[in-house]
């Protein structure tokens, strides 16, 4: 179980280094519930400048806790250029078609990559536990499993 008197010295950290501090109310929510499948969310009120960070509590795939806060706080600083991109999205595209879908995964899956990159440059620089979590990338199947079952094409 993830103690408050482990993670809030982490997320007062981190609200330093990315200059959050006095900007923005910030607490954490230790979730404990199966159908929580992500390691860590954030619930962002933009207009009273407050966030929620949910950590797992029961099924985590990342190993180091210092680099999810990390990655859902770099969430928070990114939030206004997410929400502009997704406006932009939602205004040139018929939620409905494929095109619409098309960008906004692409959308999804560059924020996430810059968000996890970015989470990576940090941790690297000023954290204190510097390990990278590989606990996502152990529940993927290997390239051999990808292909187990394919018919041999010669």
């Amino acid at each position: 179980m993830l103690e408050r008197d482990y993670v809030i010295p982490i997320l007062n950290k981190w609200t330093d280094i990315l200059r959050l501090k006095n900007q923005w109310d910030l607490d954490i929510i230790p979730v404990d519930d199966e159908a929580f499948d992500k390691t860590g969310d954030i619930k962002i009120d933009i207009t009273d400048k407050k966030a929620l960070v949910y950590l797992n509590q029961r099924n985590p795939r990342n190993e180091n806790i210092e680099e999810v806060i990390v990655h859902e706080l770099l969430h928070l600083k990114l939030y206004p250029l997410d929400q502009l991109t997704e406006t932009l999205i939602n205004n040139h595209y018929d939620d409905t078609s494929s095109e619409y879908q098309v960008m906004y995964e692409q959308f999804m899956i560059s924020l996430e990559t810059t968000v996890e990159e970015l989470t990576k440059c940090f941790l690297e620089k000023t954290g204190d536990d510097t390990r990278l979590s590989f606990g996502r990338v152990k529940e993927m199947k290997s390239f051999n499993e990808l292909f187990e079952g394919l018919n041999n094409l010669e």
